[in-house]
C-alpha cells in the first residue's frame, strides 16, 4: 500500500511538471523550436478561404498537441482559453490598406479633388484710334441719312425761313431775316420743274435741281416768288417748250422737293445754274459760270 500510495503521488507529480512545460513551451513557441519539438495549431489546418470568414474574436477552450521526432502520433498536450494567433495575424494583414504608399495615394486623390480649376482669361480688345474715329463718322453718316429720311417722309413745311446767305431750316427759324410762305401752287409748280428738268437723273440731281429754284427766291437778283423764279424768261427750258405743263410729278420728284423744303441741300446756296452739257444749245452759263458740281448729267454753276 505504501508502494501505491508513493506511485500516485510520483504520478501527480510528473503530470504537474508536464503541464507546467506545456505551459511555458505555448507561452514561449521560440523555446519550443529550439528545442526541436513542433507544434501544431489545429486551426492552421483549415483552408485560406475558410480563415478568412472565421471571426476575429476569441475562441475558447481550442486544443493544442505536440508531435514528438521519433513518433507521428499526436498528443493532446491541454485546453486553454487563449486567443489563436492565426487570428491576431489576420488582422494585421488585414490593417494593411494604412500602408504608407496607400497614405500617399489617398492624400495625393484629396490634393487633386481639392485643387480649384483655372479661371479662364478675359481678354479686353481696345479698339485703336482709327478704328474708333470710323465708328464715329459711320454713326455720324447715320444720322444724318435718318434725318434725310425724316425730311423727306414729313409733309413739306408751309413757311420757308432765309438769312441774306441762306434756307435755313425749320430749327433755325430764330436766325431767319425774312420768310416765305409756300402755296399749294407754289409746291406743285416745285415738283414739276424737278420732274421736267431731271426725270433722268438720280435722286440726288432732283433734290439739286430743287435747291437752285430756292436759291434764287432767297437772291436779291431774282424774282421773289416761286411761280416768278420758275417762269422767268429764258431760264428754264421745260417753260420754254411746254413740257412743264404736261408732265405729272412722280414719287421721287416729290421726295426731292420736300427735302429741299425742310432743308436738305446736295449743293451749295451760292448755286444758281445748271446745266446739261449734251443737250444745251447755249453754253454761256458753262463758259462764264464757275462750275461747283456734277451730278449725272447735270453741271451746277454758282
Amino acid at each position: 500500500m505504501l508502494i501505491f500510495k508513493q506511485s500516485r503521488c510520483i504520478a501527480l507529480l510528473v503530470s504537474v511538471i508536464l503541464v507546467s512545460f506545456s505551459a511555458i513551451s505555448l507561452m514561449n513557441p521560440e523555446g519550443s523550436a529550439a528545442t526541436g519539438e513542433n507544434v501544431i495549431e489545429m486551426g492552421k489546418l483549415k483552408s485560406a478561404g475558410h480563415e478568412s470568414l472565421e471571426p476575429s474574436v476569441p475562441k475558447a477552450a481550442s486544443a493544442v498537441y505536440r508531435t514528438s521526432p521519433s513518433s507521428s502520433t499526436m498528443i493532446p498536450m491541454l485546453y486553454t482559453t487563449a486567443a489563436e494567433p492565426v487570428h491576431t495575424w489576420a488582422r494585421m494583414v488585414s490593417a494593411g490598406w494604412l500602408s504608407p504608399e496607400k497614405l500617399q495615394r489617398q492624400e495625393a486623390a484629396k490634393t487633386g479633388a481639392v485643387q480649384p480649376k483655372p479661371k479662364a482669361k478675359v481678354t479686353v480688345v481696345k479698339a485703336t484710334p482709327s478704328a474708333a474715329q470710323a465708328l464715329k463718322k459711320a454713326a455720324k453718316g447715320t444720322t444724318s441719312v435718318n434725318k434725310v429720311k425724316a425730311a423727306t417722309q414729313q409733309h413739306p413745311p408751309a413757311t420757308l425761313f432765309f438769312s441774306r446767305t441762306k434756307l435755313l431750316s425749320q430749327e433755325q427759324q430764330a436766325e431767319a431775316t425774312w420768310s416765305y410762305a409756300v402755296s399749294e401752287e407754289d409746291l406743285l409748280l416745285l415738283q414739276k420743274i424737278v420732274m421736267a428738268e431731271a426725270e433722268g437723273e438720280p435722286y440726288q440731281g432732283k433734290v439739286a435741281v430743287a435747291n437752285v429754284v430756292l436759291n434764287r427766291l432767297r437772291s436779291a437778283n431774282f424774282p421773289d416768288t416761286i411761280h416768278d423764279v420758275i417762269y422767268q424768261k429764258s431760264q428754264f427750258s421745260p417753260v420754254a417748250n411746254g413740257r412743264l405743263k404736261r408732265v405729272k410729278p412722280n414719287a421721287d420728284s416729290i421726295k426731292a422737293v420736300n427735302a429741299a423744303l425742310m432743308g436738305v441741300k446736295e449743293v451749295t446756296d451760292d448755286t444758281y445754274f445748271f446745266l446739261s452739257l449734251t443737250l444745251a444749245q447755249d453754253l454761256t452759263v458753262h463758259h462764264s459760270r464757275t462750275l461747283l458740281k456734277t451730278i449725272g448729267n447735270h453741271t451746277f454753276y454758282k
